[in-house]
Parts: structure tokens; C-alpha cells; sequence
């Protein structure tokens, strides 16, 4: 069996670059809440708060101690500031596609066969904790938490009805009012 790395890859429309991981993460750490609003004027028969359910929030994922390290790279630059480049650029906000200079960039976290979450990075940490003599950083150890993003593309059912001439007729209106 192939190793499979873990990577993030833009979403279709997106210009940022695929984000692969230099060793798999140890954990994937999901979470979810639902946002509420208690009333304070309004009470249940017990005394309590009304609590009035809003909405779901989207999912986060939240990667910790994510290594990147360049001790033993042998040729090149081994700078890890290299690599953590484009984990950092997530975070800002996109340079080209749909999403230019509006929000960060989106991505598909995947993992081998397995597709995890739409999502955009929410916050990035980074730690140097290894350095060559000369001061060069050659391993970081990064937190990821992302954000779920849901997909852009209106939903058929949702949008204005694409109603044809024959229906329009048949329902009684004329064609132009």
C-alpha cells in the first residue's frame, strides 16, 4: 500500500496553489455548534431562559502540530519558511479567481480517497523550533483550523423559477404586463 499525503487542494475556480503536507497529520479534530439566542423577558414553566435555535454553524477542522522540516534536505535552500509559504498565504485573501480580493482562497482537504471538507483556512500558527547555526529555520511546527465552505453554485431550487411561455400563458397572465 502507497503512502498518501495529505493535501489541500483549491477548489475549482481558485488560483492559490495545492497545498501538500510534508508528513500526514497524527489527528483530524471536527467540531460543530448550533447557534442559539435565550430570551431574557421570556420564560419556560420551570423559570428558565426561552432558548430560540438560529441556525447550524458550519463545521471546523481543527490540525495541530503539523511538521515541516528541512534539517536533513541535503541540496537547495533549506529554509522552511519555503514550505510554510503557501500555508501562510491561505490566510490572506485570494489574487485571482472568483474569490480575488474578496476572501481567502477555498480548498478540498483531502486525504488519500477520503474527502473531508470545502473549506478556507481560518487561522494559521506557526512555531520555528529548529535553526541551522547560522540562524536558517529548518523545522516548523504549524496549527491549521479551517472553516467549512459551502459551494458558491446556486442550488437549482433555490433561485428564481425559470418559468417557460406556455406556462405563463396557461396560468392566465400576459406575456408582458
Amino acid at each position: 500500500m502507497q503512502l498518501e499525503k495529505a493535501v489541500m487542494q483549491p477548489a475549482q475556480g481558485e488560483t492559490a496553489q495545492k497545498i501538500e503536507f510534508m508528513f500526514n497529520p497524527t489527528e483530524l479534530k471536527f467540531a460543530r455548534s448550533v447557534s442559539i439566542e435565550q430570551s431574557e423577558g421570556a420564560r419556560t414553566d420551570s423559570g428558565q431562559n426561552k432558548t430560540s435555535f438560529k441556525h447550524p454553524n458550519p463545521y471546523t477542522l481543527t490540525i495541530s502540530n503539523i511538521i515541516l522540516d528541512t534539517y536533513e534536505k541535503k541540496e537547495g535552500d533549506r529554509n522552511v519558511l519555503k514550505p510554510l509559504k503557501p500555508f501562510t498565504d491561505a490566510v490572506a485573501y485570494a489574487k485571482g479567481g472568483e474569490g480575488n480580493q474578496q476572501r481567502p482562497p477555498i480548498y478540498i482537504f483531502t486525504w488519500g480517497t477520503n474527502t473531508y471538507l470545502r473549506c478556507f483556512v481560518k487561522t494559521c500558527n506557526f512555531r520555528l523550533t529548529l535553526f541551522l547555526p547560522d540562524g536558517t529555520p529548518v523545522r516548523a511546527i504549524l496549527d491549521l483550523n479551517l472553516e467549512q465552505a459551502d459551494d458558491s453554485t446556486p442550488q437549482p431550487s433555490l433561485g428564481t423559477p425559470n418559468v417557460s411561455l406556455a406556462q405563463r400563458q396557461t396560468q392566465g397572465r400576459p406575456l408582458f404586463e
